[in-house]
């Protein structure tokens, strides 16, 4: 009689535990690299929106951005070097002043509605004031991250608190930063 042995050896059960291990772990390292690029996302759509309410208040407010502004004048005309909009990085804005909005009162004057977008920048970024003061700045800029008061386009730059690691910004090779951010050039 032939000895037909049926089944699977031992070897061959330790190699497939082995391969379905692997693959778990690869699926529980993909789920927590899934989760830091939905935060990134969540924090960054945040920083897009805010910087597109800026650009439409800035926009809605052309006397206080541009020298020579429509409908006394039949076009915008130059940006002014100095507005009550721009902020320099490691500044707050001048003369800043607590939201009036509320649930009966709507912000009217330009400064009002800067006031209440800063309070809500403040309040939806990670980090708070702290890193809206310390690294973010709205400035008139002739290239990209040249805060020189010429040109013709406004760049705003948001910035939030991540932990270190997990800023996924293309400038921070290292892969140390703790400070992420969104920054656009708008010509108003």
């Amino acid at each position: 009689m032939k000895n037909v042995d049926k089944g699977f050896s031992l070897i061959e059960v330790l190699v497939a535990l082995l391969l379905t291990t692997v693959g778990v772990l690869g699926m529980v390292a993909l789920q927590g690299r899934s989760v830091q690029y939905s935060q990134d996302s969540v924090q960054r759509n945040v920083a897009v929106d805010l910087a597109t309410e800026l650009v439409e208040i800035i926009r809605a407010n052309p006397s206080e951005t541009f020298n020579n502004a429509a409908p006394q004048f039949p076009m915008n005309n130059g940006l002014k070097s100095s507005s009550i909009f721009y902020k320099a990085k490691a500044s707050d804005f001048s003369n800043p002043a607590d939201c009036v909005a509320s649930a009966t009162v709507v912000p009217r004057t330009a400064a009002e509605q800067r006031n209440c977008w800063a309070s809500k920048a403040k309040a939806l970024l990670p980090g708070g004031s702290t890193v809206f003061l310390s690294d973010s700045y709205i400035c008139r800029s002739s290239s990209a991250g040249n805060c020189n008061g010429q040109g013709s386009m406004i760049e705003i730059r948001l910035a939030w608190q991540v932990r270190e690691g997990t800023c996924l910004d293309a400038a921070d090779t290292s892969n140390s930063s703790t400070i992420c951010t969104y920054t656009v050039r708008v010509q108003p």
